[in-house]
């Protein structure tokens, strides 16, 4: 049976979708993009910022299940430019201390609310 997984401290979805699902011990995270939960408000030109939000948001969602980055297993990375990719690079290893999750990261033409990275990721939940 699936789970669905709401954290009061992420963003709302903006669609209709699930912040995220659990299935068995694997959660499946929604892909976040950098809302800021208290305001609304965007981060937009800080590719920096943008991801520490992004990951400060699948924080919160970690958070509601009592797990922490270590369990992530799988991410997923959506740029709008990949001129970025060693600035959202280096801000989303910060997270990670070691045992890395596999990744992917991918140059797309356009993300939600025109915003510059966006961020999926798959968590074991053991």
């Amino acid at each position: 049976m699936k789970k669905i997984i709401y954290a009061s401290a992420a963003p709302e979805p903006i669609g209709p979708y699930s912040q995220a699902v659990q299935v068995g011990d694997f959660v499946f995270v929604s892909g976040q993009i950098p809302i800021v939960p208290e305001t609304g408000d965007i981060i937009m030109g800080d590719p920096s910022a943008a991801t520490h939000q992004v990951m400060k948001n699948i924080g919160a969602i970690l958070e509601e299940l009592k797990l922490s980055f270590a369990h992530i297993v799988k991410t997923s990375i959506f740029l709008k430019d990949m001129e970025d990719f060693s600035t959202v690079n280096a801000a989303y290893g910060s997270y990670f201390s070691d045992s890395f999750p596999a990744r992917e990261t991918v140059e797309v033409s356009r993300l939600p609310k025109g915003v510059e990275v966006e961020i999926s990721v798959i968590v074991f939940a053991k």
